[in-house]
Formats: structure tokens, sequence, C-alpha cells
């Protein structure tokens, strides 16, 4: 059963790093921290997203109701490393590098399409964060980790209304807690993991110039993962992941002054789910199938990221060679229909637009070693 635990992460890659709620990227799964002895393990995503709308009303010249969006969500790759060695038989050090949130979102121009305009509307944000933990084990059954995270983010927009906005790279502190109970005979673990959340106090330019700072917040997570054996050579796994993205807001002082409104928030919070089967075929292959799920919560979604949560399919394949564990994976995700609200100068709550049958495929791989 052993060989069968490691390797399936490759699947969590490819779907939440498109769709999961907010601006997350990646979950920061500590599973490596469990590993025997010393362990190091690097993978690889590429996320090919296709998400589109189609405009509801008529928001001026050039730019009729009808008018279609394209796809607006370009492909991009992530990458994670996790290393964690054994200090001796009752404590394990870790490192963990990855890309925790990110957003890449670009309006076409001359479309028709009003974020589309003369040169189009696109907005980024580019994270990267390293996580230094330690995990003592109590009892041969129960353990507790925890560490700090150190998380650099910087972000640009630029909208149709020739509107430019351009960030510092900010790195600033957090940390993560975290307690797991394990049976080892039949594979069973089950966590609990606190993330804090992480305040950026940011450099801005507006429209070329100078402006004043402002504050964003990348918030806490709660994370409940578990795995189990339930037959020979069979093992369930899965997660249940809340985050508080209310507590998410950018909000430039140039265009809180210009539209009263911030530029990127959210009105809820989400609950990702993910649940997972895996099952060892020989001494060497081993496959599992995962679904994930985040509720739709309705309400308007925003035009730079016009997406309400997301169901997926995942489909994964470990090859074990000696001390080496080779992970590669595929997963298509349902992305649910959103519906956007239109810019200034229309009054609130005026529809701008409608994001329907949008889907995105990913892949990735993830090698793994022992050592």
């Amino acid at each position: 059963m052993k060989h069968l635990t490691t390797a399936l992460g490759a699947l969590a890659l490819t779907t939440t790093a498109a769709t999961a709620g907010g601006v997350e990227r990646s979950a920061g799964s500590l599973a490596f921290m469990f590993q025997g002895g010393d362990y190091a393990e690097l993978s690889f995503a590429s996320i090919s997203p296709d998400v589109s709308g189609v405009q509801r009303i008529a928001a001026g010249p050039g730019s009729p109701a009808g008018a279609q969006s394209g796809n607006i969500t370009p492909s991009y790759t992530t990458m994670t490393f996790a290393m964690k060695t054994a200090l001796n038989d009752k404590l394990d050090m870790g490192v963990l590098l990855d890309q925790p949130i990110g957003a890449k979102v670009a309006y076409a121009g001359r479309t028709g399409y009003v974020y589309g305009g003369i040169n189009g509307s696109s907005a980024n944000i580019s994270a990267t964060a390293v996580t230094a933990l330690l995990r003592y084990k109590v009892t041969d059954a129960v353990s507790v980790y925890g560490g700090l995270k150190s998380e650099a983010v910087s972000g640009t927009v630029k909208l149709f209304n020739g509107y430019t906005m351009s960030t510092s790279t900010e790195r600033d502190m957090g940390y993560v807690v975290g307690a797991a109970y394990e049976k080892p005979e039949i594979a069973l673990r089950v966590g609990l993991t606190y993330e804090s959340a992480i305040t950026h106090s940011f450099d801005v330019r507006e429209n070329g110039g100078p402006s004043m700072p402002f504050d964003t917040e990348v918030p806490q997570s709660i994370t409940l993962d578990f795995q189990s054996g339930v037959a020979k050579d069979t093992l369930v796994f899965g997660s249940i992941r809340w985050r508080e993205w209310t507590a998410f807001d950018i909000t430039p002082v140039g265009y809180l002054a210009a539209t009263g409104d911030s530029l990127v928030d959210y009105d809820h919070n989400s609950i990702t789910y993910n649940l997972g089967i895996g099952r060892k075929i020989n001494d060497s292959w081993s496959a599992a199938v995962t679904l994930g799920h985040e509720a739709t919560k309705g309400g308007f979604a925003g035009n730079l990221g016009p997406t309400d949560g997301y169901t997926s399919l995942g489909l994964g394949a470990t090859y074990t060679k000696g001390k080496m564990k080779i992970s590669g994976g595929v997963s298509y995700a349902w992305i649910g229909n959103a519906q956007t609200e239109a810019p200034n100068p229309f009054p609130d709550g005026i529809a701008l637009s409608d994001f329907k049958s949008n889907h995105l495929m990913g892949v990735g791989i993830k090698v793994g070693f022992s050592f």
C-alpha cells in the first residue's frame, strides 16, 4: 500500500490551479512531510482554461449586445518543489516552494466587447512562497507540525478605458500549524492544517504616476485532508478546504476615487471538496481517479475573474522503480456559469455579460525521490 500513497498529488495540480475560489493556484499540500526518511519531489502543471462570455447589453458605440469576449484566460504553467529530511526518530524538517496564488486574464482589443476596447484589458497576479516546516511525532499515531511562510506578491492591471495600475513586489510572513493522526497498517492518515492570513502593503503606480499605497490580505485557510486503505491495494483519499476570500480586496486609491468601487473583491468564501480512489496494479504501477467540486455562489462575478465554482474529473498513474516515483495526471473541469456587472457609468446592478459552458484541461507530472 505504501507506494500507492506517495505520488497521487499530480492530479490535484491540474484542476484547483485554475478553478478554486478567489485567485488560488496551489493548496500547499504538506503530504511530503509524511514520507519516510529523506525525500524530495518536483512537480509541474500546464493549465489551459477556456473562459468566454457574451455581452447582454449595448455598452456604447461599437460595443453591441451580443459582442463576444473570446477566451480571456491564457494558458500557463506552475511548479512546486518540496523536500524533507528526518533529523531523528521524532523530528522531521521540510521546505516547500510553490506559487500559492495567481491570476492571468487578457481581453483581446477591438473585439466589440466592452473590455476589449481599443487595446484590450488585462490583469496579472504573480506570487511565490517558501514555507519552512517542522513535524514532531508525539506518539507513533499522533504528530504536530508547523512553520513559517514567506510570500512575495505583485500585480498589474490594464483596462479598456486607459486605466493602468502596477504594484511593487512585496514579501511578507505568515505561518502554518496542524496536527495529524496515522494508522500505517491501513494507510490511514487524517490531518487538519491552518494557514494564517498574510497582509501585503504595496507601493503603487496608477495611470503612469505614483499613487498612495494600499494593503491586500491573502486570506487564511483551514484544510482537512484524509486517506485510508479500504481494501487490499485500494486507497481512498480526499480533502475539504475552506478559505476566507471575503478578506481579499484590491482597492487602489485612484481607482476608488474614480469609480467608488474595488478593482477586485469577493462576496463569498470558498469550500473546495476533493475525493479520489487509488488502486495498486502491480509492484510498479498504480492508478487513481479524482473528483473535485466547488459550489456556485450566485450574484455577480468580477470582470477580471468571471467564473463561479467548478466540477472536475481527473485520471492519474504512478510508476515506481526503486527509490524513484513518477506520477502523471490529466484533469478536465467544467467551470460554473457566471454573470458579470456592467462597469461605470452604468448604475450598480446592471448585468453586463453571461459566461457559460466554460472549461479547462490540465496535465501534471511529479517526480519524487527517497534517499
